[in-house]
């Protein structure tokens, strides 16, 4: 793994940042976590790489209310220009 921020998708709508927190705290220490609002996913950054590295690998694919968590490094986010829009 390269970074400290792990992607953490298939979360309840009901999760919050502190409970989100409280969950990967039991790996390191975490210095932010993003729960993307009624997105069902956020993002949690831990102090080191080998923490962000050790919650991936207890926690992908484990229970966590009721969910199969997805956790998996954050990918780096997309430079999307202004003023332009995909075509499907």
């Amino acid at each position: 793994m390269k970074g400290r921020k792990l992607y953490v998708g298939n979360l309840s709508h009901s999760v919050t940042n502190d409970e989100l927190k409280e969950l990967f705290a039991n790996y390191g220490d975490v210095e932010k976590v993003n729960i993307i609002a009624g997105k069902g996913f956020g993002f949690v950054e831990m102090s080191y790489r080998s923490e962000a590295e050790r919650a991936k690998q207890a926690l992908n694919a484990s229970e966590f209310q009721e969910r199969t968590l997805r956790v998996d490094e954050a990918r780096p986010p997309r430079n999307i220009r202004k003023g332009s829009y995909r075509r499907y």
